[in-house]
C-alpha cells in the first residue's frame, strides 16, 4: 500500500473489486460500526486520490457455514474470535465519483505552494477509471472536504452543514448555487423552510445575487415562532435591516409589528389576456375565454379588464321602436357588436368578478408597486412579497406569474443591453417559490413564465429556487432542470425518485435519500455541488446569526438583536 501522510493516516479497509457502473467492492478492516452509509471515503492510488460515497455495507464470508454457526457457543471465546476474523468480513459498496491528481498534502504549506503553480490540476474532475487492487480507503478528513467543497469565507463558500460521522464542514459555492435554478424539497416538518431561510441569509449576506421571495405563509421576512418547539425563530427584515425590503399585497397587509416598506396594488391595466389564461383552472375557464379576450383586447387595449368589469349584464332599454335591446353599456350589447356569442362572454364577465373583488386589484393605484419592486431587486435590495390576506390559490397565481413575467422581461432586455455594449451587467436575480407544485404541476408548467424561467431565463440572470413536500407533482421538464438539489426527509417514493430524475447513481442513492433522518439532515446532489453528500444541516440558531453576522456586527449589537429576537446571551437553541 502507498505511505499515505494524513491527520488521520489509519485506513479502514482496501479495495477488493468492483468497478464504475458497479461501485467499488472494499474489504473493511474496521468494526462495521465505525463506517455509516453515506460515508465520504478518499481512495489513494498510485498519482490519482479518487473520492467516492459509501452506499452500502454488505456480510459475507468465506465459506457460507461459518456464517451460520455460532462458533462462539462451541468453541472457547479467542478461538471463535480467531476463526471470525479469518473467516468472516464486511464489504463496503463504494459509488466512485471525482478523482484529482495527487499533490502535496492538502492543508499543507507545500500544498498551498505547489496549488499556486499548479491550479489546472487541483480541481477534481469525473471519476473515469478504478484504483488499483488493494489500494488503501480511508474516512476522508476535513481537508479532503474543504478540497472538494471549497473552504468557508464567510462570501461565496458558506458552510451549510457537516458530514454525519466526523462533523466535518459542508460548504456550498453561492457563485455557482444562483447560475442555474434550484430546489429544496423535503416532508413537512423535514426542516426544508429552515434551511431555505438559512441559504437565503448567507445569499443575503455574501451580496451575491438579489432575492425575490413569494412569501406564502408570512415566514422569511418578519419573526415568528417554531410550531414544534415554540422558539423564537428570527425572520430576515430583523437581521439585514435596510437590505430587505417588506412588500404587502393590498394596501393593509401587516407584517406582525413590522410595516410593509411598500404595498403592492396592481393596476387592471397590467393584466393581459395571457395571466387571465393562465388562471383558466382556477377560474374555470371555457374553451371560449381565449376568443373573448381577444376580442376584449382588440376593442380596449390594454383598459380591456377595467372595461369589462364596468359593464352591466341583464340591462336592457327599448329601441326607437319599443322593442327591449341590450343597454349600451352591457356585456350582451358589447357582444352584439364586437361579433362575439352574448353568452360566452357573459360566462367569461361571471368568472372575472372574482379577480374583480381583489383588494390588491384595483383601476389607479395610488403607488407604482410593481415597478418599485423591480428597481429595488436592481439595485441590490431584497424582496418579501407577503400575500397577507390575498392568500387563495387564484391571488398567488396571479401575482407571481404577472410579477415575473415583467421580472422575465425588464432583466430579458437588460442583457440584450449589456451584450450590445449599451448598459451595464444585470444583477443576478433568485425568484423564491413556495408550494411551488401548485405553479409547476404538468397542467399549468407549460402555462406558466416558471417553466420558461427554469428551461432558458439563466442565460438573462434569473434562476428560481423552488420549495416544495411533493416534488413528484413538480412538472419534469422543469424537475430536470434543477441545478441544485437539497433534500431533507422524504416519505413517499415518487417524491424520492421525482429528486433523484436525471442524476447518475440513482439507485446508490435512492438508498441514502429514503434513511435521512426526519429532521436536520439533508442530501445535497446536482451540478451546484461537486458530489453527493448527505450532511447534518446548521441549526438556523443565535450561533449561527453570530457566525455569519460576527464580521460586520458588533457583539453588543448581537446581543441587542437578539433579545429584541426573544434569545437569551447562552441561548443556542
Amino acid at each position: 500500500m502507498d505511505t499515505i501522510n494524513r491527520a488521520n493516516p489509519h485506513p479502514i479497509g482496501y479495495v477488493v473489486g468492483g468497478g464504475l457502473e458497479a461501485n467499488l467492492q472494499v474489504r473493511l478492516t474496521v468494526p462495521p460500526q465505525e463506517v455509516q452509509e453515506g460515508s465520504f471515503v478518499v481512495i489513494d492510488s498510485g498519482g490519482w486520490r479518487f473520492y467516492g460515497l459509501v452506499t452500502d455495507l454488505q456480510l459475507g464470508s468465506t465459506n457460507p457455514r461459518f456464517a451460520d454457526e455460532q462458533s462462539e457457543e462451541r468453541l472457547p471465546r479467542h478461538l471463535a474470535e480467531l476463526l471470525h476474523g479469518q473467516t468472516l468480513f464486511t464489504n463496503l459498496a463504494v459509488m466512485p465519483v471525482l478523482m484529482l491528481e495527487r499533490g502535496p498534502e492538502p492543508g499543507t504549506e507545500e500544498y498551498r505552494l505547489w496549488k499556486d503553480q499548479h491550479p489546472e490540476e487541483t480541481q477534481p474532475v469525473t471519476v473515469k477509471t478504478v484504483p488499483s487492487h488493494h489500494s488503501p480507503v480511508l474516512l476522508a478528513d476535513a481537508a479532503d472536504i474543504a478540497q472538494i467543497f471549497g473552504e468557508e469565507n464567510n462570501q461565496e463558500i458558506f458552510r451549510i452543514g457537516y458530514t454525519r460521522e466526523q462533523g466535518h464542514p459542508v460548504c456550498l459555492n453561492l457563485d455557482k448555487f444562483v447560475k442555474r435554478s434550484s430546489g429544496i424539497f423535503g416532508t413537512t416538518g423535514s426542516g426544508k423552510s429552515f434551511l431555505a431561510r438559512m441559504i437565503l441569509a448567507g445569499l443575503i449576506h455574501a451580496d451575491r445575487a438579489s432575492a425575490l421571495i413569494f412569501d406564502m405563509h408570512n415566514e422569511y421576512g418578519p419573526d415568528s415562532t417554531s410550531s414544534d418547539t415554540g422558539a423564537a425563530v428570527p425572520g430576515l427584515k430583523g437581521k439585514f435591516g435596510a437590505k430587505i425590503r417588506l412588500a404587502g399585497l393590498g394596501a393593509r397587509t401587516s407584517f406582525g409589528k413590522l410595516n410593509a416598506d411598500l404595498s403592492l396594488e396592481i393596476a387592471q391595466s397590467d393584466i393581459t389576456s395571457e395571466d387571465v389564461l393562465l388562471l383558466s383552472q382556477a377560474l374555470n375557464l371555457n374553451e371560449t375565454a381565449p376568443i373573448v379576450l381577444s376580442a376584449l383586447e382588440r376593442d380596449f387595449g390594454q383598459d380591456w379588464l377595467h372595461e369589462f368589469l364596468s359593464m352591466e349584464t341583464g340591462t336592457t332599454i327599448e329601441d326607437e321602436n319599443g322593442k327591449s335591446v341590450p343597454a349600451p353599456n352591457s356585456v350582451e350589447a358589447w357582444a352584439a357588436v364586437g361579433n362575439v356569442h352574448p353568452k360566452s362572454a357573459l360566462a367569461l364577465h361571471q368568472r372575472l368578478q372574482r379577480l374583480g373583488k381583489s383588494a390588491y386589484l384595483i383601476a389607479d393605484p395610488a403607488t407604482r408597486g410593481l415597478e418599485q419592486i423591480i428597481e429595488d431587486l436592481e439595485h441590490g435590495k431584497h424582496v418579501i412579497l407577503s400575500f397577507g390576506k390575498s392568500n387563495t390559490e387564484l391571488d398567488y397565481l396571479l401575482v407571481t406569474n404577472l410579477i415575473t413575467r415583467k421580472i422575465r422581461d425588464h432583466w430579458g432586455n437588460s442583457t440584450e443591453n449589456f451584450h450590445a455594449e449599451k448598459g451595464k451587467e444585470p444583477r443576478p436575480l433568485v425568484v423564491v417559490v413556495e408550494e411551488a407544485h401548485k405553479l409547476l404541476n404538468r397542467e399549468m408548467a407549460s402555462q406558466t413564465i416558471f417553466s420558461t424561467i427554469a428551461r432558458e431565463m439563466r442565460k438573462y440572470y434569473v434562476t428560481l429556487l423552488i420549495i416544495d413536500q411533493r416534488p413528484s407533482q413538480i412538472y419534469d421538464e422543469v424537475m430536470s432542470q434543477l441545478g441544485t438539489r437539497i433534500s431533507g426527509s422524504l416519505g413517499d417514493e415518487d417524491d424520492i425518485n421525482a429528486v433523484l430524475s436525471g442524476l447518475p447513481g440513482r439507485s446508490a442513492l435512492r438508498g441514502l435519500l429514503s434513511k435521512l433522518q426526519a429532521k436536520e439532515e439533508a442530501l445535497l446532489l446536482g451540478w451546484g455541488v461537486p458530489m453527493p453528500i448527505p450532511i447534518r444541516s446548521r441549526r438556523y440558531d443565535n450561533d449561527f446569526w453570530r457566525e455569519l453576522l460576527g464580521a460586520q456586527a458588533s457583539p453588543k449589537t448581537i446581543e441587542e438583536g437578539n433579545k429584541v429576537l426573544g434569545f437569551d446571551s447562552d441561548d443556542t437553541d
